[in-house]
């Protein structure tokens, strides 16, 4: 091959200036470069992506989608110019060092784009599988291609300065300082991307409330420095990753695992309206099927008790109360309901006056976490409860409103 070369050289020389047998050389090289890329592009790259699409894996599907081995085919014509340098006729070292730099810069250009690439491939790949939902690696690709960048800039400029990478990178222990300064947000948002990974925090489908970031709303990607979230009114808030270390948020995540949502909502009862229960009014409360059982039982336990005191004074007699017989057909009620969770908590509770009425608490979780259903049920279950306080002879409290003025300025 070196002997053609040279007998090709020879004939040439005899005939042609040496700088038009230089540009010839170039356009030789550089066509010869065009074929090689074309017959990897187009011959070598179809057979290996023909293999891949007839692949029962899943993963190597990314391979096609990302083009990567389109980007490691643009390697070979810089790969080819630079090796060609050396059989070039009447050029000077000086001139065939610094075209040679110029090559190899473009392919340390490409091989960079190529790496990165690469980790995309793999990125698009790892998504395939269920662990990625709960332990995401985009933060830790985007460290690693800003490393890369870095390293390929800092060839670059060593080879623009003609200068070994080496005394470059020792240089740069003086600008360490500097360097710490410019990447701290870098350097925060790297910790607590690996903080938040291995702990498992945040991850892609979260419903999570950050009051300080406006965020309240689905995680939609999770980065290096930041964290996307699409608030309930499709509005887009953007959290610095290192802010769900340092300050507080709230993650629905375990509600979405346990698949309950819980309620808790008050009804404010008049407390002028609680009063002891007559016979016959326990008699009526006796036919109400949820209370039936209520009654009876706490009718033996009551003469139990007040048999005991021997007293006849009411004072000294315990007795039971629309409040609380209305709190135990409140109970029996959600026991009852097909949509609330009977394996998780549930209470019917009083809560401490203050002056807005006694407040009964419904503290109980719903079989569903779809939001449309969840507000369904909780409506539903408030509309029976305060349209049933007037069967207990018990007022709802309400702040006064501009038709309770109108009937005292009536009267």
């Amino acid at each position: 091959m070196l002997q053609e070369i040279n007998n090709f050289y020879i004939f040439l020389d005899s005939s042609l200036p040496p700088m038009i047998m230089v540009l010839l050389f170039f356009f030789v090289v550089f066509i010869v470069s065009l074929i090689v890329y074309v017959i990897i592009k187009r011959w070598l790259i179809a057979l290996i992506h023909k293999m891949l699409k007839h692949s029962d894996q899943t993963w190597d599907d990314a391979i096609i989608e990302t083009g990567l081995l389109k980007s490691f085919a643009k390697l070979a014509p810089p790969l080819v110019l630079f090796y060609s340098i050396s059989y070039i006729p009447y050029l000077s070292d000086e001139a065939g060092q610094l075209i040679g730099n110029i090559f190899l810069s473009i392919f340390v250009i490409y091989l960079g784009l190529a790496i990165s690439n690469f980790l995309n491939t793999f990125h698009v790949a790892y998504n395939q599988y269920p662990i990625a939902k709960d332990r995401p690696i985009k933060s830790f690709i985007q460290i690693i291609k800003l490393a890369l960048f870095l390293i390929v800039i800092i060839i670059l400029i060593s080879l623009i300065i003609n200068k070994s990478p080496v005394l470059l990178l020792s240089g740069l222990g003086a600008l360490t300082a500097v360097i710490l300064l410019i990447f701290r947000d870098t350097l925060l948002s790297l910790v607590a991307s690996i903080q938040i990974t291995s702990l498992g925090l945040v991850k892609v489908g979260d419903w999570i409330e950050m009051p300080s970031c406006n965020a309240d709303g689905d995680v939609i990607d999770v980065q290096l420095h930041t964290v996307k979230v699409q608030n309930w009114d499709k509005t887009i808030s953007t959290i610095p990753t290192h802010k769900l270390i340092s300050d507080s948020f709230k993650n629905w995540r375990g509600m979405s695992d346990s698949g309950t949502r819980r309620i808790k909502r008050s009804i404010l009862i008049d407390l002028n309206s609680i009063k002891f229960l007559e016979n016959q009014e326990l008699e009526k409360y006796r036919t109400f099927a949820l209370l039936t059982e209520y009654i009876n039982s706490k009718e033996r336990e009551l003469k139990a008790f007040n048999e005991k005191v021997g007293s006849t004074s009411n004072v000294n007699l315990r007795r039971l109360t629309n409040i609380g017989t209305f709190r135990a057909y409140v109970f029996n009620y959600l026991k009852n309901h097909n949509d609330i969770s009977q394996d998780s908590t549930l209470l019917v509770r009083q809560l401490k006056p203050e002056g807005k009425g006694l407040p009964i608490e419904i503290y109980v979780f719903t079989s569903t976490t779809n939001w449309t259903e969840y507000e369904n049920i909780q409506s539903d279950i408030f509309d029976h409860l305060l349209a049933t306080a007037r069967y207990f002879d018990l007022v709802l409290f309400q702040e006064p409103t501009g038709k309770d003025f109108q009937k005292l300025q009536g009267n």
